[in-house]
């Protein structure tokens, strides 16, 4: 027990002395070592020595700006010492800078008062005079805030006043609650009482909901404030709250209750959070309960459809392995069976117990499972979640009525739209296919309609297709012939999806040529007749997206104005079921979706050994895409991928990214997809999602980037949040032309200013950059240069390049590169680091050739070169005598007293520095003009006479 007391003094004093010596990191470490070794040797609880390990400790964590973890450490020392001042002190520090600044001075008050006469406490009074003047700040401006709360109150919760006051005081509420103090003023008066009996009988929905924001900012980020709502109103409230037909309030309710989840998880709303392991398990029970709730609410009868499918999208977002890992407890709680029923609901089958659905819900479901099944990575929980999917087909077929395998056949349908690997396992069962065959066979429209469904969603891969172009595709043809349009008009996708089975390849058609423009022709019909209804136009963009795959329909589709406004109508009405079919369709129009790249010598092999090898059409050469996109871009297409872009699935928003990336291709358009919002969108998609559509979005902004200025394309904060994406294309992993067009990207937005540069660094890092200064490629290592240059604006990057390193001395070397660009880069980087900085001036004298190196400036035909490189002199002679004097022994002189004598009106500034340079140098005595030379020479010569 005493060694390891001693053991632990002894680790105390080298955390004092690493502290000492400013080395705050290791000091932590040596303090925490301390508080364990006094632990193990058995040390008591209340020892003083483990008080006073826990302080020193704070003081370091205060020096790392550890605010929180400086806080911890004092109240774990004044549980053993109460009343030790500089426990208090360090805590007094702690809270303010978590702008606790009430509880601050109420301890930097027990400090003074504690010890009054001690001389510690000329550290306290600033302190204390700094929090006395923030807490009497803080409690005018809650003065203030509490009469404005009370006045708004009076107002919003008075059911007699007129109604545009109340609205106005109840969009004023809202305001207040995204303050700290006004939240926390509303929630003491109980607002959350009040607008729960508001929302009762309230007709305003532009009060309701504005209440209901309000309670999602009260829950936003504070547990305390989240168990007081619960503890008022009970999380069926929340529930009831999102039971509505209005979109406004469903998204409010929802985005409330995503709040609530983040409260007690420690996520936010932004694509890259994480959850907080240590408050997940502290609040499991609490997310449990609630994320049970939303399970057990995705079959609730009651509820509208609209208030299901955010239910479902709650789920999804919640239970993926990056969020709350809630998966495998869903399953076990049969939430798979849940979604599998509203997959089952049809709108045909309208009993009193139907749920209600939307178009979308389906869908929504669809994507939903899929989410579930990617969570469900070993063996045992997949077998877990298809026993699910078993036992609830099992039970449908057991029952003898058509109803239940009209119902059945349609939940297939949406398996093979999700979790695709459960739905073929399903389709391949004995009995699955032909059940489905004999239902489109039938005189009965609803059979024929889910059973053409089901064999458009069953033809994913080209072994299936073949298979049941064999068994359906003359039972297609002839549910084509129905009069019923839904008949017609699944029959037709149907007859497309096998058509284009053969994919690009122009060599193949599984079909008799010219049967893809027919079919096209019959789709188009269906798209642009305004009589139809939306469901069959959603179906006709569908069958598109299989056609579209044939050049021919391409163009013939991209020419037809009217039926490309009808895509673009048909994507702006956001119905997520049509993300597909829309999508894809544009996909193919802009040839964005992926190409297999053709190696020559693999071709050679292939027809060799008489293997079949992919043609592509002369329609799909570059110039026919181009023109196709433009098109698209001036028909709105970038508004329509945005009303899109609200989808849960992750391979949607891949799609949509590559038509993004696509438009961002050329040039001329990326204004109008910046104009039309696609800013906004890409954002998210590029940080979350596929891997595919990620690298998709993040080119794309890329893209933008380049071309247009970043003030403009990225206002405000967007301008940082795109660091992320562009430094993930910076992977070795990435194409070529990626990597460039992040740099490109990169390099505009660190000429912005500091808090941008300060980014790319925490970002990407400056040896990400400096990687692609070693590349082969040229235009690589020229956009590396030219980001650089901008970089060495900030501080931090020119103390970098300060430290023992290389770097200056590899700019050197890069100012003789051949290619000019890549040179005035460089030389731009070395003018700025040797004007900011006299060490980087004499850490030019690195180089070896650094003589090369100042010849290839000042004798550069470039005249931007030449006068980088004088610049760059100057700062030598400026700031480093010693290495002055090292050059001025060289022949650089020589070049410096040509260039003053330059007739060329184009080198005037070369001129002007060059003269500057000769100035300077006389003026340290460096050189003498022939005049001083000569009296020198004399001089001389008279000393010698009089030695004589």
């Amino acid at each position: 027990m005493a060694s390891a007391q001693i053991e632990a003094e002894q680790l105390k004093s080298e955390g004092n002395a690493a502290f000492g010596e400013g080395r705050f990191e290791q000091a932590v470490e040596l303090y925490s070592r301390a508080l364990k070794r006094a632990g193990s040797g058995g040390a008591a609880g209340d020892s003083r020595d483990v008080a006073v390990y826990y302080k020193n400790r704070a003081a370091a964590h205060l020096k790392l700006g550890h605010a929180q973890s400086a806080l911890d450490d004092c109240e774990a020392a004044l549980r053993i010492a109460p009343e030790d001042p500089k426990s208090l002190f360090r805590r007094a520090q702690a809270l303010e800078s978590l702008e606790r600044y009430e509880e601050a001075y109420r301890d930097a008050r027990a400090v003074l008062n504690a010890e009054p006469a001690n001389a510690a406490n000329a550290a306290v009074q600033p302190l204390l005079a700094r929090l006395f003047r923030l807490v009497q700040e803080r409690a005018s401006r809650n003065a203030q805030t509490e009469n404005r709360v009370e006045q708004m109150f009076a107002i919003a919760f008075d059911p007699g006043a007129e109604r545009d006051k109340r609205e106005t005081a109840a969009s004023n509420l809202l305001v207040l609650a995204k303050q700290a103090a006004g939240a926390h003023i509303m929630f003491e008066k109980g607002v959350v009482r009040h607008i729960r009996r508001l929302l009762k009988l309230e007709k305003s929905a532009a009060v309701a909901l504005s209440c209901i924001r309000i309670v999602a900012q009260l829950c936003e980020k504070s547990v305390e404030r989240v168990r007081g709502v619960i503890e008022a109103c009970g999380i069926p409230w929340f529930l009831e709250l999102i039971d509505s037909d209005e979109e406004q309030r469903v998204a409010a309710a929802q985005y409330c209750m995503q709040c609530v989840l983040n409260a007690f998880s420690g996520m936010d709303n932004k694509p890259e959070s994480k959850p907080d392991q240590r408050l997940c398990d502290l609040h499991k029970p609490e997310i449990d309960t609630l994320l049970t709730c939303l399970t057990c609410s995705i079959t609730n009868r009651v509820i509208s459809g609209r208030a299901r499918d955010a239910v479902v999208e709650l789920v999804m977002k919640n239970c993926h392995y990056t969020a709350l890992s809630w998966a495998e407890r869903f399953v076990e709680i049969k939430g798979v069976h849940r979604l599998l029923e509203v997959c089952s609901e049809l709108d045909e089958y309208r009993y009193e117990s139907a749920m209600n659905v939307t178009p979308s819900s389906r869908t929504v479901a669809a994507v939903c499972l899929a989410k579930i099944y990617e969570n469900m990575y070993y063996d045992q929980a997949r077998e877990k979640f298809t026993a699910q999917v078993d036992d609830f087909v099992k039970d449908k077929l057991l029952n003898p009525d058509i109803e239940s395998k009209v119902r059945v056949t349609v939940a297939i349908t949406s398996l093979l739209l999700g979790p695709l690997d459960v739905g073929n396992a399903i389709v391949s069962k004995d009995g699955i296919v032909e059940m489905i065959l004999v239902m489109a066979g039938t005189d009965d429209v609803l059979q024929q309609k889910v059973a053409c469904e089901c064999l458009i969603a069953a033809a994913s891969k080209k072994d299936k297709a073949k298979a049941i172009i064999n068994q359906g595709v003359n039972i297609l043809k002839t549910l084509y012939k129905s009069r019923d349009d839904g008949i017609k008009v699944r029959a037709l996708v149907g007859l497309c999806k096998l058509s284009s089975s053969g994919g690009t390849d122009a060599s193949i058609r599984p079909f008799a040529d010219g049967s893809t423009t027919k079919l096209a022709e019959a789709c188009r019909r269906f798209l642009v007749n305004p009589s139809k209804d939306h469901d069959m136009r959603r179906w006709a963009a569908e069958g598109l997206s299989y056609l579209t795959l044939d050049a021919d329909v391409k163009e013939k589709m991209v020419e037809d104005k009217p039926a490309i406004r009808a895509l673009v109508e048909l994507a702006n009405t956001g119905d997520q079921s049509a993300v597909y079919g829309v999508v894809t369709t544009l996909v193919n129009l802009c040839n964005a979706y992926e190409k297999q790249e053709l190696v020559p010598e693999m071709v050679e092999l292939a027809k060799f050994a008489k293997h079949h090898i992919p043609e592509e059409h002369e329609l799909d050469d570059p110039d026919f895409v181009s023109k196709r996109l433009c098109i698209l871009a001036k028909e709105g297409v970038t508004t329509a991928l945005v009303a899109l872009s609200k989808t849960q699935s992750d391979n949607s928003k891949e799609l949509i990214s590559r038509v993004f990336n696509a438009l961002c291709s050329q040039q001329e358009l990326r204004g109008i997809v910046v104009q039309q919002g696609a800013v906004k969108v890409l954002l998210p998609m590029a940080l979350e999602g596929t891997a595919n559509g990620k690298k998709q979005a993040a080119q794309a902004l890329a893209r933008i980037g380049i071309t247009i200025n970043p003030e403009v394309a990225f206002p405000g904060q967007r301008s940082l949040e795109i660091v992320r994406p562009l430094s993930a294309l910076l992977h070795p992993d990435c194409a070529a032309l990626e990597n460039f067009e992040s740099l490109l990207a990169l390099c505009n937005l660190a000429s912005m200013n500091e808090t941008c540069r300060q980014r790319i660094l925490k970002e990407c890092g400056l040896a990400k950059i400096e990687a692609f200064l070693f590349e082969e490629h040229q235009m690589l290592r020229r956009a590396a240069t030219q980001v650089l240059t901008n970089m060495v604006q900030s501080e931090d990057v020119v103390k970098m390049h300060e430290d023992k390193n290389d770097r200056v001395k590899f700019l050197c070397l890069l100012c003789q590169e051949e290619d000019e660009d890549t040179a005035l880069a460089a030389a731009g980087a070395l003018a700025i680091l040797t004007g900011a900085s006299k060490k980087c001036c004499s850490k030019i004298l690195d180089s070896s050739a650094w003589l090369e190196t100042l010849h290839c400036l000042l004798a550069n035909p470039n005249a931007q070169i030449q006068h980088r490189g004088l610049y760059t002199l100057l700062n030598v002679f400026n700031n480093d005598k010693e290495v002055a004097e090292k050059i001025i022994a060289t022949d650089v002189m020589e070049i410096l007293m040509a260039l003053t004598k330059l007739q060329d009106e184009s080198r005037k500034v070369v001129i002007e520095y060059a003269e500057k340079c000769l100035k300077v140098a006389k003026d340290m005595k460096l050189i003498q003009t022939p005049e001083e030379a000569a009296k020198l020479v004399a001089l001389k010569e008279e000393e010698e006479d009089e030695d004589d």
